[in-house]
């Protein structure tokens, strides 16, 4: 909560218990003196002045607490939550989803971005019409996932040709599981963390196919590394449902083993539950028995098949509206940041020419110091522009009141005085000194026109809210960030191309006519005032 609101809540809560002390000495003369004569009416009072006493408390106290929490889950709750509802309104939250993305794509000019959203949104409602479950094998290129994958379909539906060896592309394949309707996709992906441009562009395939699947088998050979945590922790933050496969057990010893599973499941506390920890050996190396014979030992998966049934059965309608609804949101979040790009750029295109427009009208100003209101209507119009890209349709006397307000903000945050010293150090060490102070005002009224538009920017991003710092925050912000040497020199650098220079011109321009003028004044005069010989 902000210090002045916290303030104000101390001295409110303060007056409250005052008054009330009051109050309680005066009630209590009060009630003596009518329980004589009228105890029915003295007791009735009595309560009406403790209920309004306790409306008032409740009242402040929802002002200045409940309110701006309520507004803030408000917001956050404009994103429907997966785990809250049931399948059935998951899958229409996300066909509701998938027709504001329609929506939203057809505001987007990029082309290109427009047909990938536009045929991602496509696939995502012919998932949303099918009827399977999507299992996706994730992990290192070395952790063994292709193993695990012929081994879950050998012993789940018989032999399988399957290519042994390192994927590059996704590979899928069909089973049906005893006591679940739906039919099942297991997806065999890339390894991850494989060195190269092409292991680069391989895991980013593996990715993409781990965020689209409604299960996850996270394939490991060993104890967690750093960079296995971090993908699992990022799908995991996700709303991702995962199983961790500890693959490759037939290589360590059962003390190794226990000892490893201990310092999995104590690391993904809170991630992935312990029964989802589950120990296998896809491929177990051979054996040499003691007659010299090799013997290739049965893949040990049972736990991984018994624990993957019964997530399926018991999960497998929540796994695919989960998934669909996730997907449909990812795609929308997506969608919305194109869009806030696209009009980051367009504002920045309407700020970049106002703030010009403004250094002008205070040029052309003889001002001695540098008056905010000489620009409201160029910022007024600004404003007009800016809420016109964020879909805002405000009238100008809204936009002027917008300018003014925020203008004020500048003058008592003291951002104008510190714009002026900024700009003047950096302007005496490019320009001559004489036009400083003709410059320093039109460069300085630029600045500010910006760190205005940036401002108004984030009002408008925000569905006209300043939010809870207010606009005195939003101005402190824009304006730290304007004030970065790199962004002030190349502002200086615009601002001697688009003002100074042009500046410089029309004052050695009207120099020159005045010395021109000086020049033939004397002439003239000397002309007029020479007497002739004669007259002598």
């Amino acid at each position: 909560m902000p210090l002045p609101r916290l303030f104000l809540l101390f001295l409110g809560l303060t007056l409250i218990l005052g008054m009330i002390l009051w109050l309680v000495n005066s009630i209590y003369r009060l009630y003596i003196s009518i329980s004589f004569t009228a105890p029915i009416f003295a007791n009735l009072l009595l309560l009406l002045i403790m209920a309004l006493l306790g409306l008032l408390i409740y009242i402040f106290v929802y002002y200045f607490y409940l309110s701006p929490k309520e507004k803030k889950s408000r917001r956050k709750s404009r994103q429907i939550s997966p785990t809250t509802l049931p399948p059935l309104q998951k899958t229409e939250a996300a066909e509701e989803n998938l027709k504001a993305i329609r929506q939203q794509v057809q505001q987007i000019q990029d082309q290109v971005s427009q047909q990938v959203l536009f045929k991602r949104s496509q696939e995502i409602e012919t998932n949303l019409a099918r009827g399977e479950l999507q299992v996706v094998i994730f992990g290192t290129g070395s952790a063994g996932k292709t193993s695990l994958v012929n081994a879950l379909i050998g012993e789940m539906v018989g032999n399988v040709e399957a290519t042994m060896g390192t994927t590059e592309v996704g590979e899928t394949y069909r089973l049906k599981l005893k006591g679940l309707a739906r039919e099942i996709l297991i997806t065999d992906t890339p390894g991850i963390l494989e060195a190269g441009v092409a292991g680069t562009e391989r895991e980013k395939l593996a990715r993409q196919l781990a965020t689209q699947s409604d299960l996850l088998l996270f394939v490991i050979d060993n104890d967690l590394r750093q960079s296995e945590y971090e993908p699992l922790q990022y799908l995991a933050a996700m709303g991702k449902r995962s199983l961790l496969v500890f693959n490759k057990t037939d290589l360590y010893t059962d003390e190794d083993q226990q000892v490893i599973l201990k310092q999995l499941r104590e690391r993904l506390k809170g991630i992935i539950s312990s029964a989802d920890i589950i120990p296998i050996a896809a491929n177990p190396q051979p054996l040499q028995l003691e007659n010299g014979q090799i013997f290739s030992p049965e893949p040990e998966i049972i736990p991984l098949i018994k624990r993957l049934a019964t997530v399926l059965r018991a999960e497998g309608e929540d796994l695919v509206a989960d998934n669909i609804l996730l997907q449909s949101q990812r795609l929308g979040d997506e969608a919305r940041k194109i869009i806030d790009r696209q009009r980051r750029r367009q504002a920045d295109q309407i700020i970049d020419r106002y703030q010009w427009i403004g250094a002008g009208v205070i040029a052309v100003t003889p001002l001695p110091v540098i008056d905010l209101l000489a620009t409201v209507a160029v910022n007024a119009q600004m404003v007009v522009e800016i809420g016109q890209v964020y879909g805002c349709e405000i009238n100008s006397e809204r936009g002027k009141e917008l300018a003014i307000s925020l203008g004020k903000t500048l003058v008592s945050l003291g951002v104008v005085k510190g714009a002026v010293e900024l700009l003047a150090r950096a302007l005496q060490t490019n320009i001559a000194t004489y036009i400083v102070g003709k410059v320093i005002q039109a460069v300085t009224a630029a600045y500010l026109t910006r760190i205005a538009g940036k401002s108004f920017v984030e009002y408008f991003r925000h569905d006209q809210d300043w939010g809870d710092g207010g606009i005195s925050e939003v101005v402190q912000r824009q304006f730290q960030l304007s004030k970065k040497d790199e962004f002030i020199k190349a502002f200086v650098v615009d601002a001697i191309n688009k003002v100074v220079k042009p500046f410089t011109d029309v004052w050695n321009t009207e120099e020159e006519k005045d010395e021109d003028d000086v020049e033939l004044t004397p002439r003239s005069t000397s002309t007029q005032i020479q007497i002739p010989d004669d007259d002598w």
